[in-house]
């Protein structure tokens, strides 16, 4: 059972966020729910984002602020503040992102209402540009989305708006953290964590995501991009990972889809590695038995 006011840890990664991250320290402190550990992690940004950091939490005694002396990663440094996290529940936040006042509050209020196999809470997002106005929401109105064991549909289908995500500290120690070897960590943590635990959706926007020029994410389909090769590691994963023919399929469906990007962007040593995987994948839908 869930305690009715547990801690909840939020970590706030900074890197070349100056313009941002002293927004997304207040939207922490601006929560309704107070039983919180805020963690402000500095990548070696630089830009002036450690003298923003250290105004935003100016005369604040239960902020704890790490600064890296060389940049770690987004993974790697997020894993070395997950070492000081105690609460029961984590927030990963972009220092260019913002959470709403309800968010902590309503993440909880949806872990309790939930069996104890859910493990990760999302919820709809607003996306804003950089000044903050208003681009779209993730999910539009009456838009049906799926939780509960949502790891087939995670294999083909981009479904969770990132930053939204809250989720029991047991599940990443279970995963040991985002893998340091990876250069992005979304897709692989979806992977990873959907196949033992639930996911449940709470229909709010309760998160505002900033698009921002040249960030990683806008960087994941282009010419000699580190991310396309990330994503074919995770799929690595996830054929290991598959048990029955649906599964499969799913993957499949993915494999094409990144396929496709690989060849647009002449990328051939990449191209070849898919359809070696894609083989390995139809070998494995048609031959492997005992499927559920």
């Amino acid at each position: 059972m869930i305690d009715k006011s547990p801690l909840v840890t939020v970590i706030c990664l900074c890197y070349n966020h100056q313009r941002f991250v002293e927004e997304a320290i207040q939207s922490v402190l601006n929560q309704t729910y107070s039983n919180i550990q805020l963690i402000v992690m500095d990548d070696a940004s630089q830009d002036k984002s450690i003298k923003a950091i250290q105004e935003a939490i100016e005369g604040i005694d239960n902020i704890q602020f790490i600064r890296n002396s060389q940049n770690l990663g987004n993974c790697s440094a997020f894993n070395k503040a997950l070492k000081e996290a105690k609460g029961e529940f984590v927030i990963d936040l972009a220092a260019d992102d913002l959470l709403l006042p309800t968010r902590v509050e309503l993440g909880v209020a949806a872990f309790r209402n939930h069996s104890d196999l859910c493990g990760v809470n999302f919820t709809n997002a607003e996306i804003i540009n950089e000044k903050g106005g208003h681009v779209r929401f993730h999910y539009k109105e009456g838009e049906s989305v799926p939780q509960g064991n949502i790891f087939k549909i995670l294999l083909h289908k981009y479904v969770i708006c990132p930053p939204t995500i809250m989720v029991k500290k047991e599940v990443y120690l279970e995963l040991s953290g985002y893998d340091e070897t990876l250069s992005y960590e979304d897709f692989d943590f979806w992977i990873r964590s959907s196949r033992n635990w639930k996911y449940c959706f709470t229909n709010a926007v309760l998160v505002k995501k900033r698009q921002v020029e040249k960030s990683l994410g806008s960087r994941q389909y282009v010419k000699g991009s580190k991310q396309m090769e990330t994503t074919f590691m995770v799929c690595e994963k996830a054929f290991h990972l598959c048990r029955n023919k649906t599964e499969w399929y799913a993957l499949q469906k993915r494999l094409l889809y990144e396929t496709k990007y690989a060849i647009w962007f002449l990328n051939v040593p990449l191209v070849l590695k898919y359809l070696r995987l894609i083989m390995k994948t139809m070998h494995s839908f048609f031959f492997r038995r005992n499927f559920k």
